[in-house]
């Protein structure tokens, strides 16, 4: 009788752990051999009938699962039901490793895939106002009005992400990119399309939710593959993109809305937003390494109930009792962080709370008073100032898109192209953490894409300056020397 091979992919973290796959061989005979882990190394043979009846009277036993566990190899490889049926095949489980053991250029090709998305999402929010006076003119609304459309953008931008994050929490990150995507890419194709002011405003809104994501969430895909001492380059690379896309946006719709009309500033979005989410629905991987974890938990739980109900029964699992001894059990597993993760709504409700007021802990685990915390932006006053100094920033970058066409063609002159050219001229300097982004010049050529390329390129060198002299600590506060001196720049530029 040939003797085939039951083959159980395994995986580790680490390049000491390979991990070779389990093999056993069938027997010639119907009989099944059980390890009973004694001195002598012996094998006890038992009938398989007999021990897969046994082992189908026992219960369940739940083991938490981790990305360093080994999987156990199966204790039975004869079914016990007369025909004679072979064991289901293994799941393949190459897809479910821990994000931070993936290869270098694996991390790299999802770090990318996530700031050109990020480019194109910047892109979206800049890209509005050279079409500003056509579309009054075409509505019979006045230029202030149909700047509202930013005004809606930026409140579905801001609004969304205390929503949607808690959702990748429970599905991962790459679900949640699919989905607001593909809101986002038809929102774009509704602000072509339609045929009144309100109906823009509205596809605004939803565009402002749809791409949200991709700006916030970018730093979480981050998070997920990179460790935190190997955040900084991919972090900057991010922040870099979305002041490219910022720039992109109104020099490349002026030129579009000068030649032809402003609804095909919303076709090219349609268009390069589309081919965008399409390689994020065939390239990106999920990097969530909880939701992963959970994935091969079930993928696993599923593969063991068929092995079940096919007369496989039991793999071998240390004893309890410490004694380095093995017993064939049936096994489950289960993910830590499942049972620890608090409901989807009461998530959502966290998330929509907690930023704006403080929230205790106590108040949404059911925790005892002892364990009060109140949180973030009233409460937390490096909280509170790096977020007005942000919001203010970002302010001052959305109200120029109105003004800069304003004064520029008032005082100059100037047609949709060449304000567009003064949008492409503003130069963006940010510190070594992304978040904090700071307006240092307008000045007129095309210097927007440079000047991020040198603030990426000036963020990655001045972690390594701060590592050279001891200043770059572990917590996030060492990371803000640079920032003191940034922050000056802001004021200068607007005086420039």
């Amino acid at each position: 009788m040939a003797t085939p091979e039951i083959k159980l992919p395994r995986d580790g973290v680490s390049s000491a752990n390979t991990n070779p796959s389990l093999e056993k061989t069938e027997p010639s005979s119907f009989t099944d051999r059980r390890l009973t882990g004694n001195d002598s190394g012996e094998e006890d043979v038992i009938p398989t009938a007999a021990f897969s009846t046994s082992l189908g009277e026992q219960s369940i036993k739940y083991h938490y699962l981790t990305f360093e566990t080994d999987l156990p190899a199966p204790s039975t490889i004869v079914t016990s039901l007369p025909d004679g049926r072979a064991a289901p095949e293994p799941p393949n489980l190459s897809n479910y490793v821990s994000p931070f053991t993936w290869s270098e250029s694996r991390k790299s090709f999802i770090t990318w895939l996530s700031c050109a998305v990020t480019v194109v999402t910047a892109y979206t929010a800049g890209a509005y106002s050279p079409a500003i006076a056509q579309m009054s003119a075409e509505w019979d609304v006045s230029e202030e009005a149909a700047l509202v459309g930013i005004t809606t953008f930026t409140t579905g931008f801001a609004i969304a992400p205390m929503v949607l994050a808690p959702f990748s929490e429970f599905n991962g990150r790459k679900p949640v990119f699919v989905a607001s995507g593909i809101l986002f890419v038809i929102c774009q194709l509704c602000c072509a399309v339609t045929r009144s002011f309100p109906g823009m405003l509205v596809a605004r809104f939803f565009v402002g939710v749809g791409g949200s994501t991709f700006s916030t969430m970018v730093g979480g895909v981050v998070s997920d593959i990179y460790h935190t001492k190997d955040r900084n380059t991919p972090m900057a690379l991010f922040s870099g993109a979305a002041l490219c896309g910022t720039g992109l946006g109104p020099l490349v719709s002026g030129f579009i809305a000068q030649h032809t009309s402003w609804r095909w500033v919303f076709y090219v979005q349609v268009i390069d937003c589309g081919l965008m989410i399409l390689a994020v629905i065939l390239f990106f991987k999920e990097t969530r390494g909880s939701v992963l974890l959970s994935r091969k938990a079930h993928l696993l739980n599923t593969w063991y109930e068929k092995r079940e109900h096919a007369g496989f029964s039991g793999f071998m699992m240390p004893c309890n009792d410490g004694s380095g001894k093995t017993e064939s059990q049936r096994i489950r597993w289960k993910v830590k962080s499942d049972e620890e993760r608090e409901s989807l709504a009461k998530m959502i409700k966290v998330s929509l709370y907690r930023p704006f007021c403080g929230f205790p802990r106590a108040m949404i685990s059911g925790q005892t008073a002892s364990n009060y915390h109140p949180d973030l932006l009233l409460t937390e006053p490096v909280c509170f100032w790096f977020s007005m100094w942000v919001a203010f920033s970002w302010a001052v970058l959305y109200l120029t898109f109105g003004a800069i066409p304003l004064v520029f063609t008032t005082n100059h002159g100037f047609n949709l192209e060449q304000n567009g050219a003064v949008f492409a001229g503003k130069s963006w300097l940010h510190s070594s953490q992304p978040v904090f982004v700071f307006v240092i010049g307008l000045t007129r050529g095309p210097a927007i894409s440079v000047g991020a390329i040198i603030s990426t390129i000036l963020s990655i060198w001045q972690e390594k300056v701060a590592m050279r002299f001891g200043k770059l600590s572990s917590t996030p506060e060492g990371r803000l020397y640079f920032s003191c001196i940034e922050s000056a720049l802001m004021p200068i530029g607007l005086f420039w």
